[in-house]
């Protein structure tokens, strides 16, 4: 494993951490509503920034870990050098592309929000919107590094292979 997947795999890991972090703090907002009559948005919309986290951010992780959900009845009983084809072949013709795409379509998207520094609409909301959307950016950017590593990765596996 080269140094960008373990940067993969620990920046996963890392957020992985925040779905407990999520439960908290969603347990906290129903005791502090339900019990005490007190809320506030910044904490209601820390847990959307810390959803949208896990995901975007350990998806690679979870490519990295075979973790995605395919459909593998033509897959799982194929040797290995049958899955490294189909899987190089998915990352260059759906996975590459749709990233490549989503980061040149999300680009100005992002663009904009930094431009603004913009905040929630939402009075006493989080300042950080620009920070949430560039998770637009981080994830594409993410799974195409990883995705890269994977294909460099089977291709070394297909060359060895004899014959």
């Amino acid at each position: 494993m080269g140094g960008l997947e373990r940067l993969i795999a620990a920046l996963g890991r890392a957020v992985a951490w925040l779905t407990l972090v999520m439960v908290l703090v969603t347990v906290c907002i129903v005791v502090l509503r339900y019990g005490f009559n007190l809320g506030w948005i910044w904490l209601q919309e820390s847990v959307v920034y810390m959803h949208a986290a896990v995901f975007m951010l350990a998806a690679a992780w979870t490519l990295q870990d075979d973790g995605h959900v395919r459909v593998d009845i033509f897959y799982r009983e194929r040797s290995d050098a049958y899955r490294d084809w189909v899987n190089l072949a998915g990352y260059l013709f759906l996975l590459m592309p749709f990233c490549v795409c989503l980061m040149v379509m999300g680009w100005e998207y992002v663009a904009a929000s930094w431009r603004l520094l913009e905040g929630s609409r939402e009075a006493g909301g989080l300042p950080t919107v620009y920070l949430l959307k560039s998770l637009i950016l981080l994830m594409p950017a993410l799974l195409l590094a990883q995705a890269l590593c994977a294909g460099v990765a089977a291709i070394g596996r297909l060359r060895a292979e004899p014959g």
